[in-house]
């Protein structure tokens, strides 16, 4: 298959995270039929191309979200229109599967770049958080550098936001409202006030800010609270968002917003944490060489988070801002761009290893 034929193919197999079955029989059986050796966990795929002292991670998701409401087109069909291709992951991220498989096909069939074993691994249910690379990486072996498949219009990403998710419990004291102002049931007995004080502290909390990321800021999501219309609240709960940056630890970030609220603050998820690799690294240089251009930072997250302390670059074609909308797609030349990125990148991490 070219690429526009593999792509077509990819798209046209509805792959909702969590139900990857399908896609993964395709994937496999490609790189089969190439003469890769597969292996298979659960819809997890994945095989190795050359050998050396040094193992690459090429990686990228095969699972989609669910579509959305908006779409002109059938979501889950490949529809070209001139050199565009409509359909749900197109853009996020089987541009980047397409890429990715079509440059392992040539490195099995032309001839890997000496001293590096390429591990190309297309994975499951990164959009949902669940059983895809993280409990993949284990069974995968040392990795000394990765690649992760994401649209970010062929910009190297060195640095990735994490996220930090705080339960926060504001507690108060219960009671009729007719007596709130004449039994001691005033602002500091009703847990909504208590909480409303804190939201306001929450939007003045202030982050360093980060070179390619800048400022993280925290944002209040979700708030609940009082059982009745005519109850002082004894407890309001509200959820805070905090898309962290490298160099914050979210256990003392947690603590110090702990210090600022009046109420109690959980962590409710941290395990997204924030990545970055140094500018110096190896597949740095070669990523920016294969670019022509300086690298950026990303506010999403991805499976790089689960990586860690693995040096890894976050690029692929596409842009991020078409994904999970309506009407997502991707073009017959971003595609094609893809496939030349990553044969160069891999290609010139071999000569950067090879340089010591």
């Amino acid at each position: 298959m070219n690429p526009t034929e593999l792509l077509t193919a990819l798209v046209a197999t509805p792959s909702v995270s969590g139900d990857e079955a399908r896609i993964a029989d395709f994937v496999a059986g490609q790189a089969e039929s190439w003469g890769a050796r597969v292996h298979r966990q659960g819809n997890n795929v994945w095989f190795s191309v050359g050998s050396g002292s040094k193992r690459l991670l090429v990686n990228s998701h095969l699972d989609t979200v669910k579509p959305c409401a908006g779409w002109t087109t059938e979501p889950h069909e490949a529809v070209w229109k001139d050199d565009t291709l409509y359909g749900l992951g197109a853009n996020d991220a089987k541009g980047c599967v397409t890429a990715m498989l079509l440059t392992a096909k040539a490195l099995l069939t032309e001839g890997a770049p000496q001293g590096v074993e390429h591990v190309f691994a297309l994975t499951a249910e990164e959009e949902t958080g669940g059983k895809g690379l993280g409990p993949l990486l284990s069974t995968l072996g040392p990795l000394d550098a990765a690649i992760v498949g994401e649209p970010t219009s062929l910009k190297p990403c060195t640095a990735q936001r994490g996220m930090l998710l705080l339960r926060c419990i504001a507690h108060g004291k219960s009671g009729h409202v007719a007596h709130a102002h004449t039994a001691g049931l005033g602002s500091e007995a009703n847990a909504i006030l208590k909480a409303a004080r804190d939201i306001q502290a929450v939007s003045a909390l202030r982050f360093p800010a980060h070179a390619l990321l800048g400022e993280a800021r925290a944002q209040v999501t979700q708030v609940s609270g009082g059982l009745a219309r005519n109850q002082v609240p004894d407890r309001c709960e509200f959820f805070v968002d905090l898309r962290t940056t490298p160099g914050m630890d979210h256990a003392k970030v947690a603590e110090d917003v702990g210090a600022a609220l009046e109420s109690e603050v959980v962590v409710h998820s941290a395990r997204y944490l924030p990545k970055g690799t140094d500018a110096a690294h190896p597949l740095v240089r070669a990523a920016v060489a294969a670019a022509g251009q300086g690298t950026v930072g990303s506010s999403t997250t991805s499976d790089w988070a689960f990586l860690g302390d693995v040096p890894a670059v976050k690029v692929g074609p596409g842009d991020t801002l078409r994904s999970h909308q309506a009407n997502e797609y991707l073009t017959r030349a971003e595609l094609e761009a893809g496939l030349a990125f990553y044969r160069r990148l891999l290609h010139g991490y071999s000569e950067e290893v090879a340089r010591g």
